[in-house]
């Protein structure tokens, strides 16, 4: 049997190689890295996390991000499974040890006999065979011109930042206080997975002249500023007016300051362990794309921060995707060359699991085909049918953007479920349809 080849061994690639893995299909798994390094990857590990250690929201009746870790885990999903064995507290959301996820992910592929894993760079698109392409929103610049010659249209881009990361025992926490919004989570772990610095008005007022006066990293010639809404560099939110991030990253809403618990603080920084030890926290949506030195100075403006180590400055990078609506068809192969599959990120989606979950599909896909069957995705009344139904027809190919999964993908409920009820009835109502229609799917393959 042929095997199934596989650009890239990212959160999707390696999605896409367990799956087909699974399939009973070889898999040969092309990985540029460490031979070839992006300024944003530090290990040549499959899997490798960069902008954030979260999975962000495990709640799978009220939460689509939840329903779609669901959906995974039933599919068999190597990245939930790994996920979950490294998680880490953090109130109602999923979370990892970074570094043991990604190596955890990294052994069980290379312990698999079907899957061999291939160093070294793939410059261009092989015009036969059975090929997933999978390499993110850091394709090299030579893949990527290889892509844009086979579509014939340049690829879109935005720009995604990177938080910075802060050594755990720098932070002053006579300041700061231990506590998820809202007091989230079943366990005493769980209530107190985030670290809070409080900002009284006039600090919050000084913190944003500074974060816009701060200087700023330039932008390379050609390149345009185009963000992905759920991903804005926190001088961008601030940009769009002095109360945004009151209301976005740093709203007090649903915590109450252990030291003072009598004042209400204008607003909240909050910081997400980042490592099972402990030692490292991430500073909650502070994405970024200030200097170095502008931020070590501006964040040490935060209360409890003014000694703050950081383990890793924010960055930013820019982020390709192909216009999938025009290009893809809904098996996530190339109109023009349907050899060739594209998974992840690159193909639209926003996020860690986003990117693993439309790995899934594309490995098992390619499986499919490579075993002479054909495989049509999940019913669009699914978190993962929803997803790869927006990116291959159901978006606006004219101001297609990189979406998240939320449940405006999902089609209305038909009964009573629906109408004019509230979230609580129906979100459970499209989650609880949602696991009815995967399971039947899985079950019918």
């Amino acid at each position: 049997m042929e095997p199934v080849n596989i650009i890239g061994a990212g959160l999707a690639g390696s999605e896409a190689a367990w799956q087909v893995a699974r399939a009973g299909v070889p898999v040969i798994l092309h990985e540029m890295r460490p031979l070839v390094g992006t300024f944003a990857h530090k290990t040549g590990d499959c899997a490798e996390m960069v902008c954030s250690n979260s999975f962000r929201s495990d709640d799978d009746v009220m939460n689509a991000v939840g329903q779609l870790h669901w959906e995974m885990r039933a599919a068999g999903g190597l990245i939930m499974a790994m996920a979950d064995r490294h998680r880490l507290p953090a109130g109602g959301a999923l979370a990892v040890d970074r570094e043991a996820f990604s190596q955890a992910v990294t052994e069980t592929l290379r312990a698999e006999p079907l899957i061999q894993i291939r160093p070294g760079e793939i410059t261009d698109l092989p015009a036969d065979g059975n090929w997933i392409v999978a390499t993110g929103p850091l394709t090299s610049d030579a893949l990527a011109g290889a892509i844009r010659r086979v579509t014939g249209t340049e690829a879109l881009a935005f720009f995604d930042a990177i938080a910075p990361i802060v050594h755990a025992e720098t932070i002053d926490m006579s300041v700061a206080w231990e506590q998820s919004r809202y007091d989230k989570g079943e366990s005493d772990a769980e209530r107190r997975a985030y670290i809070n610095c409080p900002m009284t008005r006039a600090q919050y007022e000084a913190f944003i002249d500074a974060l816009l006066a701060a200087e700023k990293t330039e932008f390379r010639e050609g390149e345009t500023a185009g963000y992905f809404d759920g991903c804005l560099p926190i001088e961008v939110m601030a940009e769009r007016g002095r109360e945004t991030l009151r209301h976005g990253p740093m709203k007090p809403v649903g915590l109450t300051n252990a030291h003072k618990p009598q004042e209400k603080p204008h607003a909240v920084v909050q910081l997400r362990r980042d490592n099972a030890l402990g030692t490292l926290y991430n500073i909650v949506g502070f994405q970024t794309k200030m200097k170095y030195g502008a931020q070590a100075q501006v964040f040490r403006m935060i209360p409890g921060l003014e000694n703050a180590g950081f383990a890793r400055l924010g960055g930013i990078h820019r982020n390709s995707f192909l216009n999938s609506p025009t290009l893809l068809d809904d098996r996530m192969r190339l109109r023009t060359r349907p050899n060739l599959r594209f998974a992840g990120q690159v193909t639209g989606v926003e996020g860690y699991v986003e990117s693993a979950a439309m790995g899934l599909l594309a490995g098992r896909m390619a499986a499919a085909e490579a075993r002479g069957t054909d495989l049509a995705p999940p019913p669009f009344t699914t978190a993962m049918g929803a997803l790869v139904n927006h990116i291959t027809g159901g978006a606006e190919a004219k101001t297609f953007q990189p979406m998240n999964v939320n449940f405006g993908l999902f089609p209305p409920l038909d009964d009573a479920r629906g109408g004019r009820r509230g979230r609580k009835d129906r979100y459970p109502a499209y989650t609880q349809r949602a696991k009815d229609d995967f399971t039947a799917w899985l079950a019918a393959r």
